[in-house]
């Protein structure tokens, strides 16, 4: 990926120059915060895990134990998935749409895997399928452009 400039350090005009720099931490500070879920993520995993052991039938798991395991793995996959983001931008100053997409497309994956159906309404899995083929569109799309500026 090519460098660009949507926040240059260097600004004739000093004040957005400065105003630039400080976007810079914030983003970094963001990446900070992110480890910190990511490693608060991974312990809830331990826990979740724990708790659902040690209830009685001790050791066994039964759907909804391991559906709730499910949840906290990708809830933190997807944390890596946005760290994975923001370093990218940092890196290249881009913003990575296409990994945006990819996340938010776990997300909604996430929401399918943990779906309880005996509460839900046909319109909101009617809502969720369409947000998913919008973004799996998307994503295709963004990779066709992606592959063809590249060739």
């Amino acid at each position: 990926m090519k460098k660009h400039d949507e926040l240059p350090i260097e600004h004739p005009d000093p004040l957005i120059s400065v105003l630039h720099k400080t976007i810079k931490i914030a983003i970094r500070i963001l990446a900070v915060l992110m480890v910190l879920v990511i490693f608060w993520g991974v312990a809830d995993v331990f826990y979740v895990m724990y708790k659902q052991l040690m209830e009685p039938p001790f050791l066994l798991l039964d759907l909804s134990d391991i559906f709730k395991t499910f949840a906290a793995f990708l809830a933190v996959l997807i944390a890596i998935e946005i760290f994975q983001n923001i370093v990218l931008y940092l890196r290249t100053d881009v913003f990575p749409l296409r990994l945006v997409v990819a996340t938010a497309m776990m997300a909604m994956a996430r929401k399918v895997i943990i779906i309880d159906f005996q509460f839900v309404m046909p319109m909101h899995m009617f809502a969720l399928a369409s947000i998913i083929l919008a973004l799996g569109i998307t994503y295709y799309l963004l990779g066709r452009n992606h592959d063809e500026t590249v060739a």
